[in-house]
């Protein structure tokens, strides 16, 4: 089995994946000769072929989309290449037990799974046995609350709690820039709000990265009251977005 390297400051990363984690510095501090030093190190852009269901997707008459709401990272946009994308989330140790805590942990992989066959109409997706398998990581877990500093008053500002948080790491495998998605989901969530939360991240983790501004669409910045389903501008800008070049899925140049 191959060994993956993780996002993480450790001195025994090799030079190559140190450059990946430069990267996050550049988003907040730019600077133009560092950029073109880095662009070396990394895959130039280039667009993968458009996964076969979105590139049947019509939408008639169209009803817009959500695209200028979408950050790249600086490995690109965030899309998969490769299909199915292999998805692993939480189960009960013995999903038979009659207690109410497994009761409700059912009712959280039932919301899970029902999410993903939900988004599976328009990308390809398969459950995993194993963690370090999967691309796509779904963990039945309070995000972390991560206190911040403001700027202008120096003060600790400790935020709400979250019930639902998705990030990325970027790795490298085989000599290409790959990168991985972590949900985490609440466990304090009902069913239905549980579906809400995971058919929202896991629209992130396909890559819509960013919100929309319309309360009808899955990826409406804010939490809503009812259960929203998929919507006709969510897969529009799903398609947008994976029509774009991006870094990952692509080999580092070869003088690196």
């Amino acid at each position: 089995m191959h060994k993956q390297l993780k996002y993480k400051f450790e001195l025994k990363f090799c030079l190559k994946f140190l450059v990946i984690i430069f990267l996050i510095v550049l988003i907040i501090t730019p600077s133009s000769a560092l950029d073109k030093d880095l662009e070396k190190s990394l895959p130039p852009l280039e667009s993968h072929p458009l996964p076969t269901p979105l590139n049947q997707w019509q939408d008639q008459p169209y009803s817009g989309d959500y695209f200028e709401q979408i950050q790249a990272s600086v490995g690109g946009y965030l899309l998969w290449s490769e299909f199915p994308i292999k998805i692993y989330f939480d189960r009960p140790d013995n999903p038979d037990d009659i207690a109410a805590t497994t009761r409700r942990f059912n009712q959280w992989v039932n919301a899970v799974k029902k999410s993903i066959n939900e988004w599976n109409t328009y990308l390809s997706m398969i459950e995993v046995s194993q963690p370090e398998l999967a691309d796509i990581i779904i963990e039945r877990k309070d995000p972390p609350i991560e206190p911040k500093i403001d700027p202008e008053t120096g003060q600790l500002q400790i935020p709400r709690a979250r019930t639902a948080q998705t990030r990325y790491e970027f790795y490298i495998k085989n000599n290409k820039l790959l990168h991985k998605m972590i949900i985490k989901i609440s466990p304090r969530l009902s069913e239905i709000a549980t579906l809400s939360a995971v058919r929202h991240e896991l629209g992130h983790g396909l890559g819509i990265w960013g919100h929309s501004l319309d309360e009808n669409d899955v990826l409406y910045f804010s939490q809503v009251s009812a259960s929203i389903p998929i919507s006709s501008r969510d897969i529009n800008t799903l398609k947008k977005i994976y029509e774009q070049p991006t870094r990952l899925g692509w080999p580092l140049p070869i003088n690196n």
